[in-house]
């Protein structure tokens, strides 16, 4: 071996080293350096064209910027968590006290279904009302548990909050301005073709943008209009379950079925007719058409990823990293096609006798 091969294999393991030391001092803030990156790429369009428009220093475009992102895309996520965690609160204090009666409503929804149904339900052990009950009241208590507790735990860790949120902005800031600069030298540092570089960094901002942007878009508009006709048809705990049909639009196809559609059908099965059909026809060809028409213009038309590969990417993401998840996980997927792409192209072709 000689000197510069080993001088070679120093370096690279030096590299590992340290890179891997420099992730490790940077997990307890993984969240607020994470959503920096992100919301970089995302807002690096606005920030290019404010410079250009106005011609001021990169430091007050990137101020300018920031605060545009501050208003509406930090801020409103604030309220809205804020909000879900007071509903959260309200929704346990009800069902606690009994003023939310859920065995009521399990005992009605059974009794309303045809007789083969109940007899099924018997069959595999399902039909006994007592276990059931306790099991739906403890799992509906537990969850607003949760939700209330957030509450006080906010109170104990808003320190932590307040220097997570403040580390975010300060490296926001400094993406925004020297962005295109630490770009170049990222790519020059990694060892591939221009073009292969060219290709994934694209990918890569296409990505980040569209699952940002589109499946947020698509998560706020379904919440909203599941809440509406929630609170229209008079349904407990609107918000609550708005904000939970907005978290579970993020999964396509399924998405805020998931709670609109039990309700419609409880409806249906205990004699409110109207309540049910006007939930079901505006959960189909209102909640629904969000999902079908504008999740496949936002998110799958720049992805360029089939639609299952978008939902067991996020699904998979979302089990691994939590809530981030749903912006790692395609991330992740579409590197991974993009990467297998390019070896294909440029591996050798095996010329067959």
């Amino acid at each position: 071996m000689n000197e510069k091969t080993l001088q070679n294999k120093s370096l690279v393991i030096l590299l590992f080293v340290v890179t891997a030391a420099f992730i490790w001092i940077l997990l307890p803030f993984y969240g607020a350096v994470f959503w920096a990156v992100i919301l970089g790429i995302v807002f690096a369009p606005l920030q290019r064209r404010l410079q250009l428009k106005f011609g001021w220093q990169r430091n007050v475009t990137s101020l300018c910027t920031l605060s545009v992102c501050l208003v509406i895309a930090i801020l409103p996520v604030i309220i809205i968590s804020a909000l879900l965690v007071q509903e959260g609160a309200v929704f346990y204090k009800s069902v606690e006290s009994g003023e939310l009666d859920i065995a009521a409503y399990v005992a009605q929804f059974k009794h309303s279904l045809p007789t083969y149904f109940q007899h099924l339900l018997d069959r595999f052990g399902m039909g006994e009302l007592n276990g059931l009950r306790e099991k739906l009241v403890k799992s509906a208590m537990t969850g607003g548990q949760v939700l209330a507790s957030q509450a006080f735990s906010f109170g104990q860790g808003t320190f932590e909050f307040v220097v997570s949120f403040f580390i975010m902005l300060y490296l926001l800031f400094f993406f925004l301005r020297d962005g295109p600069e630490l770009a170049r030298k990222v790519r020059a540092a990694v060892p591939l073709q221009e073009h292969q570089k060219r290709r994934l960094q694209l990918k890569f901002n296409r990505v980040v943008r569209a699952t940002v942007k589109g499946n947020l878009l698509v998560a706020v508009t379904q919440g909203a209009l599941g809440g509406l006709i929630f609170w229209f048809l008079d349904i407990p705990s609107a918000l609550l379950w708005a904000v939970l049909m907005a978290f579970l639009s993020l999964l396509p196809a399924v998405g805020a079925g998931i709670v609109w559609a039990p309700v419609a059908a409880y409806f249906l099965l205990t004699g409110a007719i109207w309540q049910g059909v006007v939930l079901g026809l505006f959960g189909v060809f209102v909640i629904g058409l969000v999902d079908n028409v504008l999740r496949p213009i936002l998110v799958g038309k720049d992805t360029k990823m089939p639609d299952y590969m978008i939902l067991i990417s996020t699904l998979g993401g979302m089990a691994v990293f939590g809530l981030n998840g749903f912006v790692i996980g395609p991330l992740i997927a579409a590197l991974f096609m993009s990467s297998w792409a390019i070896f294909s192209e440029t591996k050798p072709r095996v010329q067959l006798p």
